[in-house]
């Protein structure tokens, strides 16, 4: 039973992680696939949600509990700073870091989506003149 624990607690981190990657990595995709922006504006929100309010994603407290269930200690703080701090940020990050941070994944978002609607709209008034 142990080893299904740890099974769950592992999908979870995959899914978080993939998850956090899409929020950073969407806006790309959805330059290619524009209805994927449906699915990418609220977990854009999602994320930066997380980042300015310094709040933990529910999925981190799932998988403390699947690791206690195992039997194996919890780390302690949220998944970004076991996780991805130490292999996306430089050591001493800071809350001011990681809020410029998530300012440049909405600017950089921003843009994005932008050049996408403008590119929509010609579009659309190319078709109906």
């Amino acid at each position: 039973m142990t080893t299904f624990f740890l099974l769950l607690a592992d999908l979870v981190v995959l899914i978080h992680f993939l998850f956090v990657l899409f929020v950073f990595a969407g806006g790309f995709l959805v330059l290619k696939w524009h209805r994927l922006a449906w699915l990418h504006l609220p977990v854009l929100v999602w994320g930066a949600y997380i980042e300015f309010s310094h709040t933990i994603c529910p999925l981190t407290p799932l998988e403390i509990g699947l690791r206690r269930e195992a039997g194996v200690d919890p780390y302690q703080g949220g998944f970004i700073g076991h996780y991805l701090i130490p292999i996306i940020y430089p050591p001493g990050l800071t809350s001011a870091d990681q809020f410029i941070v998530a300012w440049i994944l909405l600017v950089v978002n921003a843009l994005i989506y932008g050049w996408l609607l403008r590119r929509y709209q010609k579009i659309k008034v190319n078709r109906h003149p």
